[in-house]
């Protein structure tokens, strides 16, 4: 079955479920029922009633007793006065049709579920419940209608549903799987990172393991932008009102924004109610785009200096709900891994295919090699929302697509998804379950030149406006980690594990030698770390291998006697007595080759 006929399907079975909820548990206010990635759901309002995971055994045998009725899916279409005497006892519907009536639709339509079950409805839908294949109820969460916290929280039931039942048992086991792989689950347990209200919600704070990590890929990424013909720069977390005025974020982006601190006073000096006496008002940053470019134009610049490529590392706020916040994968404040690129028009493509070469060749040093590529282009019948002007675009959009097509890559085309201000290519990697993650992106900016009226003087002494482009490679550190801790399980490639070898002792006596081994590992700069606690060694063993160490190097009297270490190899077991200087070339050389 296709995409379009699962959502179809996947969507008929979301108002199957509220027809079982209406039969169940009589007075229920429906409020809407989409399909999601992976399935459906349907926010309800329950009263006083409270659902829980022990509820929905009932409700999928409900369904599954409708579903066999073989009742048919009957579209009606109504005017709204109609419309909205049908569903006068249903508040959130009738908030839906008031808000298509300020759309200027005149009628709206309705689909009835045999005579059981009628819903507010735009389609389609199946014929007949006959053709419901396979379905399962997944949870039961909390959602404010709307998304807005300021609204009343509703019950929110998910759901998934395929054509056949070897897909649904596929996607349950990787459900299974996926919550043994939850970053959430095995950051608490390798003491990698902490998200803690006291500090503030979608901020997380690095212990030292995870903050090694982060300093090894920073690291890595560093070497790797000098060695590809980039500069770094630094900006700053906040910016000037105006800043943000005259880059458009202040009117197209508040969405995004945190509203404005009043610098120009203490803290005291607000707390007192005091006026500041110069009004300065600074916002968080969203974005690292505007510093890059003021930076440009600090001076003239000439077409012998272009292309520039400058990077830089900088964290940026971004407005999430609450409830939207999950791990390290959504977050309030985030580092991107940032890069623009100034050039002339005739660079531009040269400079495409150099990006699309470091895209593949990062995500291939951290092991994702399987990729998905959409470009997203203008919506041509809705011109007027975009910057820049035909000329600019139709040049854009083609050399992306000679880019993509010469690079090989698997790409889709997604007309309409493109940014107001410019194309882009966004890369989805697919983790070892087949996910996808939003990662990698390469975007054209025709908005922010113009604003800031960017120039150079071209070969002929006369001003011309650059491009930009924006680049990013893991997106941002910190859901890039989050997407490595599950595509792994947290057994991270020797090169990234925090701690690379850890040592242990059999007994008191070769404490000392233990430590010899510690420093001649660090010496060459291999991360290890001590056991020498009063327990036994199979259970240092055990918790080592927990914590998925690379390396386990157990040391008794016959190590010390041949200046050895008794190896143990994550995932391949007891590898045997190694020379200790071996162990260490060997070592290096596959830290080298970031294995």
């Amino acid at each position: 079955m296709d995409r379009e006929k699962l959502d179809i399907m996947r969507h008929s079975v979301s108002h199957l479920m509220a027809a079982a909820v209406k039969e169940l548990y009589g007075d229920v206010k429906f409020a809407i029922g989409p399909t999601i990635e992976d399935g459906f759901y349907y926010d309800f309002d329950l009263g006083k009633k409270t659902l829980s995971e022990q509820d929905l055994p009932k409700i999928e045998e409900k369904m599954k007793e409708i579903a066999k009725q073989n009742l048919k899916f009957e579209r009606e279409e109504l005017k709204i006065a109609d419309a909205l005497k049908k569903v006068n006892d249903q508040p959130y519907k009738q908030e839906l049709i008031k808000d298509l009536e300020k759309e200027g639709e005149k009628k709206v339509s309705f689909y009835k579920l045999g005579n059981i079950f009628e819903d507010l409805c735009k389609g389609p839908h199946i014929k007949s419940t006959k053709e419901i294949g396979v379905f399962k109820l997944l949870r039961v969460s909390g959602a404010y209608w709307r998304g807005d916290e300021r609204n009343k929280m509703l019950q929110r039931i998910y759901g998934t549903a395929f054509e056949k039942q070897k897909d649904l048992d596929n996607y349950l086991k990787m459900l299974e799987e996926a919550e043994k792989r939850d970053h959430r689950k095995i950051g608490k347990e390798q003491e990698l990172f902490l998200i803690d209200k006291t500090v503030g919600l979608g901020l997380p704070m690095w212990f030292p393991k995870g903050a090694l990590i982060w300093r090894v890929m920073e690291e890595f990424w560093y070497q790797e932008h000098l060695k590809n013909g980039y500069e770094l720069v630094r900006s700053p977390h906040i910016g000037s009102r105006n800043l943000w005025e005259t880059s458009g974020h202040w009117g197209f982006f508040s969405q995004n924004m945190y509203p404005s601190l009043e610098v120009g006073q203490t803290l005291e000096d607000a707390k007192a109610a005091k006026k500041a006496e110069v009004k300065e008002e600074y916002l968080l940053k969203p974005m690292n785009c505007p510093f890059h470019v003021i930076l440009y134009k600090a001076r003239p610049r000439s077409y012998r200096e272009l292309p520039l490529r400058w990077a830089e590392c900088g964290t940026v706020y971004r407005y999430e709900k609450a409830g939207e916040l999950s791990g390290l994968t959504r977050v309030r404040g985030f580092t991107q891994d940032d890069a623009h690129i100034i050039c002339s028009k005739k660079q531009v493509k040269t400079e495409l295919l150099r990006v699309a070469d470091f895209i593949t060749h990062m995500l291939s040093t951290f092991g994702f090699k399987d990729y998905n590529v959409y470009l997203s282009l203008r919506d041509p019948r809705n011109k007027e929302k975009y910057a820049g002007n035909d000329e600019g675009w139709e040049f854009t959009e083609k050399i992306m697509e000679e880019v993509a097509d010469e690079k090989k890559l698997n790409y889709k085309k997604e007309l309409g998804e493109a940014a107001f201000y410019g194309p882009k290519l966004d890369y989805k990697i697919k983790d070892c379950l087949g996910r996808e993650w939003q990662c990698s992106t390469l975007q054209f900016d025709f908005n922010l030149p113009e604003r800031f009226d960017m120039k150079f003087v071209n070969d002929q002494g006369k001003e011309e406006r650059p491009y930009m482009l924006h680049r990013a490679l893991f997106g941002s550190f910190e859901r890039f980690i989050g997407v490595l801790i599950e595509h792994y399980a947290g057994a991270l490639p020797l090169w990234l594990s925090p701690i690379q070898a850890r040592i242990i002792n059999v007994g008191s006596a070769h404490e000392k030698y233990c430590q010899e081994v510690h420093e001649r590992l660090l010496k060459d700069g291999i991360r290890s770390e001590l056991d020498i606690l009063n327990e036994t060694v199979g259970n240092k063993i055990r918790k080592a291998e927990k914590e998925k160490i690379p390396f386990i190097l157990v040391v008794g009297d016959k190590e010390i006697a041949a200046k050895a270490v008794a190896v143990r190899k994550r995932g391949e077991g007891d590898k045997g007595p190694q020379d200790l200087e071996k162990f260490v070339d060997m070592i290096k050389k596959e830290i080298a080759e970031k294995k």
